[in-house]
């Protein structure tokens, strides 16, 4: 007997989307509940989005490393590393096109490193990431000397403030990454060799895709991500500091697991992990607006990733079968 398309795996990224949806109406209910004065506001939503943006940006490049079969614990890292490199006093003297440069080159370069260890070495992501995590914020600490590094260029300074058409343009970029994300994943080449690499590296092989080239691209695009949202980070602090990116990893992979990336790899979506992203800074801003501890709302957060990874254990099309 035929199944109907909404029981069918392919639409599980649509039923997961729409739960996802159903958290953040329940959060926004919650929030004109607790604190009606302060959370329906227009700044602070634009509070959210904002502090959501360089999480967000990471998180995107974080779903392709889990969609393609890998993982990648320093994003943190590579965020601070990146962030004292382009506000170093030498950096600095080019402007805010030279800090945007460096920025981007240094997180490419240490994620293109870390692809090269896993494809190339034959490292275990787990491990040559957990080493690169170490290493650069080690650097990162080496380069600032353990000082924070303010921002004397007023185009960045200036970054986090700018609106286009009342919306932050912070904002703005984290929307512009998370278009370019989907069109890459589910229109391009790329995306469906990323897929493939994830689902069954052999079979991917076998199928005439390089798979060691494929997931040097995969870090090297985290890396990227970690450079943008380095920038992003320094415009919003007006400096820069090797602890700057400190936990980052943890929130991106849980916002793309959570948004329905799976571990093993093959499957995931960015609209998704964009409502993941989300979720999780929305939960944050009701603990801050209601002055609940920091440790409660780590809790929350855990259950939550314990719940999301709970739920990928159980096809919906078992729901359905019968026995």
């Amino acid at each position: 007997m035929k199944t109907s398309w909404w029981r069918d795996d392919a639409s599980e990224p649509v039923r997961r989307n729409l739960g996802l949806t159903g958290v953040l109406v329940a959060l926004v209910v919650i929030g004109l509940v607790s604190a009606p004065d302060t959370f329906a506001t227009s700044g602070n939503v634009l509070n959210i989005l904002t502090q959501a943006s360089a999480i967000g940006v990471i998180a995107i490049g974080m779903t392709f490393v889990i969609i393609g079969g890998g993982i990648d614990l320093s994003v943190g890292a590579l965020t601070a590393l990146s962030a004292v490199w382009c506000t170093t006093v030498a950096t600095q003297g080019f402007g805010g096109g030279g800090m945007l440069f460096t920025a981007l080159v240094v997180g490419t370069v240490a994620g293109t490193i870390n692809g090269v260890l896993i494809a190339y070495g034959r490292l275990v992501p787990f491990i040559a990431t957990l080493a690169m995590m170490v290493g650069a914020r080690g650097l990162a600490t080496k380069i600032s000397n353990k000082q924070t590094q303010p921002v004397n260029v007023e185009s960045i300074n200036r970054l986090a403030e700018n609106k286009l058409l009342g919306i932050p343009v912070l904002v703005l970029i984290f929307a512009g990454v998370t278009a370019v994300g989907w069109v890459v994943l589910n229109r391009t080449t790329f995306g469906r060799r990323t897929v493939a690499v994830g689902g069954n590296a052999e079979a991917a092989r076998l199928a005439g895709i390089n798979v060691r080239r494929q997931t040097v691209l995969l870090y090297a695009l985290s890396g990227l991500c970690c450079g943008l949202a380095a920038l992003m980070v320094v415009a919003q602090a007006n400096a820069g500091s090797s602890s700057q990116g400190d936990l980052y990893e943890l929130d991106a992979i849980a916002a793309a697991i959570i948004g329905g990336t799976t571990l093993t790899g093959g499957r995931g979506t960015v609209i998704g992990s964009l409502l993941g992203v989300v979720v999780f800074t929305t939960i944050t801003n009701l603990f801050i607006l209601n002055n609940l501890p920091t440790e409660v709302q780590n809790i929350v957060k855990g259950a939550i990733i314990v719940g999301a990874v709970l739920v990928q254990q159980f096809q919906p099309r078992d729901l359905f079968r019968k026995r």
